[in-house]
């Protein structure tokens, strides 16, 4: 690897840019190849422009340019801000064409295989420290008991799988999102792209990645974009194709599956068990990625690929965790959370905060009443997202009759009867 600086929070680590082509670890004629199709689709460029399109040094360009002018595949129009204009010429648009048709990549160079699994491995998940203060603080907008909260914190640390299960409306998902606010102040660096003998896998998706604005100066390797730890969720729609390189026969390059852009981050698979993808096969896909941090990519025609496989992956469920895998699975998810109905002082803590964001008053004596209408009347235990939700009921009722929300036993009533199925 090249010369490395830290960033300014000092917790991650990059390349400094590639002064000449070998420095990039992409073959020349891969480049140059790049640089064309480039040229051709953006039209008439400066080899400024050219090189801030490609993310790579102007002088890295200028050698490009000189092989494609000797071979007349570009020509200068002009001069413009002391460098030059070129286009591709009749020679260069045919063989851009012909590029085009093998794989329609162009833009940013990737960057080597080898180069990935270094930058993951040196910003990894695995390595996060964090205190029962920090814990405190992301979850402070949550009701939880300390020995969750320490179990939460324990299991970052440790930077293994978690498995969050109990019944529904507990706020399993909740808490999966929230773990996330202990990375959000932690930033990584995200490849553009990355190439595998002449095939390329699209990583950076603004989908995913929240690019950051800090600056970063010139000497900045532009083909890796600052962005904060990755947070991805799937559900339902998790099939085992999106488990493996999503290969584009237009394109004809890569997209990288789910766990690929969620490395040095978190992965949280919501809902487990109810995917398209059966928890069996899932077990299988991931048992060494699970144990040994590593995984395995197929490209088109059987070749296997090694990555890393980074990040703290978040199975959350409301469904038996006995009946979904077996103990194999379960041995590999070493931090296994139950998060349960609430306690009626958890009930009251929970209306206050949400009726603090609502700036509505809470007087304790109607949050009795509501307890006593779910638990009693309803005959339903008492869960973490009942509060929110009916408080909700209790606005939207209110905005529907052109009133001022108020928390009082008529609307709580009237807002349990729309939310709530009728007992026979």
């Amino acid at each position: 690897m090249q010369g490395e600086t830290m960033t300014a929070n000092g917790d991650a680590r990059i390349v400094t840019v590639p002064r000449t082509v070998e420095e990039t670890g992409i073959r020349r004629s891969i480049l140059e190849d790049l640089a064309l199709k480039t040229l051709y689709i953006l039209g008439e460029l400066t080899l400024r422009e050219l090189a801030d399109h490609m993310c790579v040094s102007l002088r890295i360009v200028e050698e490009l340019f000189q092989r494609l002018r000797k071979d007349q595949l570009c020509q200068v129009t002009g001069m413009a801000g002391g460098v030059h204009r070129i286009v591709t010429t009749s020679e260069g648009k045919s063989r851009a064409l012909e590029l085009l048709s093998l794989n329609q990549y162009h833009g940013p160079v990737p960057v080597s295989l080898g180069e990935y699994i270094a930058r993951v491995h040196a910003q990894t998940v695995r390595h996060m420290e964090v205190d029962p203060l920090q814990v405190e603080r992301a979850f402070n907008h949550l009701v939880l008991d300390l020995e969750t909260l320490s179990q939460l914190g324990t299991a970052v640390i440790s930077g293994k799988a978690i498995f969050l299960y109990g019944p529904s409306g507990t706020g399993k998902t909740t808490v999966a999102e929230a773990l996330w606010r202990l990375f959000a102040e932690s930033e990584i660096f995200v490849p553009h792209a990355v190439e595998i003998d002449g095939q390329i896998i699209g990583v950076y998706d603004p989908g995913v990645h929240r690019a950051s604005e800090a600056p970063l100066g010139p000497d900045h390797d532009a083909r890796w974009v600052l962005c904060q730890r990755p947070r991805v969720i799937v559900g339902g729609e998790l099939t085992i194709e999106m488990l493996d390189l999503q290969f584009n026969p237009v394109t004809k390059f890569y997209a990288a599956p789910i766990q690929m852009k969620a490395n040095n981050g978190l992965l949280i698979i919501d809902d487990f068990g109810r995917q398209r993808v059966s928890p069996e096969e899932l077990l299988n896909r991931w048992v060494v990625p699970l144990d040994r941090s590593l995984d395995f990519l197929t490209l088109v025609g059987g070749k296997k690929i090694e990555i890393p496989f980074d990040m703290i992956v978040v199975f959350a469920t409301n469904l038996d965790p006995a009946t979904l895998v077996d103990e194999a699975f379960l041995r590999r998810i070493q931090t296994k959370i139950r998060l349960d109905n609430l306690s009626e002082q958890q009930f009251h803590t929970i209306c206050r905060k949400v009726c603090e964001d609502l700036r509505l008053e809470c007087e304790p004596a109607v949050v009795d009443h509501l307890i006593q209408v779910i638990t009693r009347d309803l005959k339903q235990a008492l869960r973490g997202c009942q509060p929110r939700d009916i408080i909700h009921h209790v606005c939207w009722g209110a905005r529907y009759e052109r009133r001022t929300p108020r928390l009082d036993r008529e609307t709580v009533d009237q807002a349990c009867r729309a939310y709530f199925l009728s007992p026979r």
